[in-house]
């Protein structure tokens, strides 16, 4: 069983920054990619960000794009998204997963979720 879970989530005003925080844990495995998704209330669950193990590229959804900045820590099997110059647009449930070996997010490992709130 491979845990993962969020910290760093919060309510914070507009134009403000949050750093959120995944770590991985739990039986042997092999990371391919961890990515931020996110769920706002009344809409689909969206992709956000996603980093590569492998070589740290990264991939970002339009509308963080020059905002967001997702990391990894390679060590320690950690993923962070510093969260910068947010709007209520960016009110969601963000979500942690892990893409083991490529099966792809969907196949993979889910976080419980962390709440961003921002108020205007």
């Amino acid at each position: 069983q491979v845990t993962l879970v969020e910290s760093g989530g919060g309510l914070v005003q507009a134009g403000g920054s949050l750093r959120l925080s995944c770590v991985a844990s739990g039986r042997s495995f092999g990371i391919y990619r961890m990515g931020w998704f996110r769920q706002a209330p009344g809409k689909e669950r969206e992709f956000v960000a996603a980093v590569s193990w492998i070589d740290g590229r990264t991939s970002y959804a339009d509308s963080v794009k020059g905002r967001f900045t997702i990391s990894r820590n390679i060590d320690k099997n950690i993923i962070t998204l510093q969260t910068n110059m947010l709007n209520s647009e960016d009110t969601a449930v963000y979500y942690c997963a892990l893409d083991e070996n490529g099966r792809g997010f969907e196949a993979g490992n889910w976080g419980q979720g962390t709440q961003v709130a921002v108020s205007s």
